[in-house]
């Protein structure tokens, strides 16, 4: 039987917003057009949504294509500046990657982010080398719920479960017929999570009792 933990990025790997807000206010007070200095806490409010709809908030006054395409300048930024400077790793994550894999859990990341944002994060922290395959809105321009069901399904899994910090995630997860793990420590709350783990480490207890 082939196991696997899917995991949603942001708020549950890793917490990037303060490279990323460093990035898009370097980035938007280039253009004239736009005024608006982004906070940590409006990004985080945001976290798990696509760059579509993200961008209605951020610039809310500007032609949707305009805003769009505001979004995709910030966005190279963005990932430009955490290719180098990285995220803040929740604590223990390497390590628990580590065991999850000696442990012969198969490990992916699905993510609403644009298509370089996985890599950022790789290139950053050196991690690729725990995780089979990943997949976002960006690469495929489908639904959380249909890109968790494509990794599923892609990679030839018998069971999963999927793992993140929103209700957002917890919906995708259902809707790829998957249960939920609430990583309460990220950036969401979570009605209906099937499973709740307060640090990263506890996946451990996840892949140790449900994916057996």
């Amino acid at each position: 039987m082939k196991k696997g933990i899917i995991f949603d990025l942001d708020g549950t790997l890793w917490d990037s917003a303060k490279i990323v807000v460093r990035a898009f206010n370097d980035e938007i007070k280039n253009y004239d057009d736009v005024d608006y200095t982004l906070t940590e806490e409006v990004l985080k409010s945001q976290m798990g949504k696509t760059a579509e709809d993200i961008s209605k908030v951020f610039f809310p006054n500007a032609p949707r294509e305009r805003a769009i395409e505001l979004m995709e300048i910030c966005n190279e930024r963005e990932c430009r500046y955490l290719s180098e400077y990285g995220g803040k790793l929740y604590p223990k994550l390497e390590k628990t990657l580590k065991e999850l894999v000696k442990k012969g859990i198969n490990l992916y990341i699905v993510s609403n982010c644009g298509e370089d944002y996985i890599e950022a994060f790789f290139k950053a922290h050196n991690l690729s080398k725990y995780f089979d395959d990943t997949e976002c809105h960006g690469g495929t321009g489908l639904s959380k719920g249909e890109n968790i069901k494509l990794i599923f399904e892609r990679n030839g899994l018998d069971n999963a479960v999927y793992a993140g910090d929103t209700q957002g995630d917890c919906d995708a997860a259902h809707f790829a017929g998957l249960p939920f793990v609430w990583a309460e420590y990220g950036f969401g709350k979570v009605n209906d999570a099937d499973y709740t783990i307060d640090c990263i480490g506890k996946i451990l207890e996840i892949a140790d009792n449900i994916l057996k």
